[in-house]
């Protein structure tokens, strides 16, 4: 009788918990057993595994086979384990002679010729391998995204008689590095290229420098989307800790992870015909939703009323607690989703209301039904709603301004009062709670008096107060100013567009 013992990782979440896969050959009629909770393309795999050795010129034992992947209760699924259930074939076969197996962890999909196939889950699975100090052997295509964790650490080879060679030390596998290899991204469009929309633009800045959440309103046509799309260009680079949470997620997801763009900021913008598992996450085996894709970059839902109302109810406990858990009957999986919200809507069904230079034929009845299919308590969570006007012809048919401002120059500002908010509070203003907003906030003379009586007034939510104060907070930052002036919050009460609008149609 056999016995070999082949490390592996399995993906639970973003988590990659260790798999022992134990080989044991012994008498008896010939036949294979895969045992551990394995699902159906793991029971696939001794197909996969016979024809790549015997392609491969090994021989399959005419033997009792039994595997089992442990923990027993751990469910297995997918074709990861390709390549570690062959080599434990090899080994208790004596096939190879391996003096350190324990060593390595090996993660592959095998093709029938023994050729070695990408698997998602890499980035998890390189990140725990490292923590353990054991060397990871994936695929060659896998290979780029495995060293986002440490290239002194992770192998990639092409073949299953690759990977043999290379444990029996009859070749040295040599690839390039992660430093070696230029990363190219595509660059975020720029901010100048918008026409007019200067409180708009304004808007978007102020967003960004304190991560606030953002609702653009306004006609069709007047640039709320192109507006959406240039915050990417003015956020700052992600830290190399944040770009490893955001790829591991996405190396989990069915998508994959693009290696060239594992530092760029994710700009998620889902149809309005998304459903809620498609935000959240969600699955017989939960996979992460695009509230989890967007993870410390940006969830834009264009069109916000035409998604449906339960839809974005789902986004409420995200927005505030920044992770999102996925139950299932037998599974429970929870991924971050620390995600900037921005959104885009018209102010009525046919988009006019308020526009000057257009009519609009809606009633009051429709106006407020169109408006209230976004509920008081999500509004609640969004800093700020800003009105986005049409533009006039001259400013349509005029030529770009030289001089109006590029996204490196507002980006700039931006990362300043990032870190003027990092250095003096540890975290940016949107993340503040209440008892370290009421630390942090020194106003000036007069101005607390005046936003107690406007909250008074206009009948606001606590929630509502604090994400003012926190984004007069804001603008005080990018001002370079210590105290919150009347002046810095009376501009993040003008960001309150939507509550105006739902008292006008009342």
């Amino acid at each position: 009788m056999a016995l070999s013992i082949i490390y592996t990782r399995a993906g639970v979440g973003i988590e990659a918990p260790q798999v022992t896969v134990e080989t044991h050959l012994s008498n008896g009629l010939p036949s294979l057993n895969i045992v551990g909770l394995p699902e159906a393309a793991v029971k696939e795999s001794k197909d996969r595994v016979r024809s790549a050795l015997l392609n491969a010129n090994f021989e399959f034992p005419a033997r009792r086979i039994t595997i089992n992947l442990a923990p027993a209760d751990l469910p297995k699924e997918g074709g990861r384990y390709d390549l570690p259930i062959a080599l434990g074939i090899l080994l208790a076969s004596e096939q190879i002679q391996v003096n350190t197996p324990s060593q390595y962890e090996f993660m592959g999909e095998l093709a029938l010729s023994g050729e070695l196939r990408a698997v998602n889950g890499i980035l998890p699975a390189s990140l725990a391998a490292r923590k353990a100090e054991r060397k990871l052997v994936v695929p060659r295509q896998n290979l780029a995204e495995a060293q986002l964790a440490g290239s002194h650490q992770a192998i990639g080879c092409e073949h299953l008689l690759q990977v043999c060679a290379f444990l029996q030390g009859q070749t040295e596998i040599k690839f390039e590095t992660e430093t070696d290899r230029i990363i190219q991204s595509l660059p975020a469009p720029d901010i100048n290229e918008v026409k007019g929309q200067y409180a708009a633009k304004r808007a978007l800045e102020v967003a960004a420098a304190g991560r606030h959440n953002l609702l653009f309103i306004g006609p069709p046509g007047t640039g709320k989307t192109m507006l959406a799309t240039r915050l990417s260009g003015i956020l700052p680079e992600m830290s190399e800790q944040e770009a490893i949470e955001s790829a591991a997620i996405t190396s989990v997801s069915y998508q994959g992870l693009d290696t060239n763009n594992w530092r760029k900021r994710p700009f998620r913008s889902p149809h309005h015909t998304a459903s809620a598992a498609a935000l959240v996450g969600g699955g017989s085996n939960p996979k992460p939703g695009e509230i989890s894709l967007a993870h410390h970059g940006v969830l834009f839902l264009d069109e916000l009323p035409e998604f449906d109302r339960r839809v974005l109810e789902v986004l409420r406990e995200p927005l505030e607690s920044g992770t999102v858990t996925i139950s299932r009957a037998t599974r429970q999986a929870e991924y971050p989703a620390k995600f900037q919200f921005l959104a885009a809507m018209n102010p009525c069904p046919c988009g006019h209301f308020g526009n000057p230079r257009g009519a609009c034929r809606c009633t009051s009845d429709k106006i407020r039904r169109y408006l209230l299919k976004l509920s008081g308590p999500f509004i609640d969570r969004i800093d700020m709603h800003v009105d986005v006007p049409a533009i006039t012809q001259e400013e349509l048919r005029s030529t770009p301004d030289i001089k109006a401002e590029d996204s490196k120059t507002v980006r700039n500002r931006v990362v300043e009062a990032m870190q003027k908010q990092v250095t003096d509070r540890g975290k940016c203003n949107a993340m503040l709670n209440p008892k370290e907003l009421e630390k942090y906030m020194d106003f000036a003379s007069g101005a607390e008096d005046f936003i107690l009586m406007v909250l008074e007034k206009l009948k606001f939510s606590a929630r509502a107060y604090h994400r003012i104060l926190r984004v007069s907070r804001t603008i005080a930052d990018l001002e370079g100013a210590v105290q919150v002036t009347q002046e810095h919050l009376s501009e993040a009460l003008s960001y309150r567009r939507l509550e105006r609008m739902l008292s006008q149609v009342a």
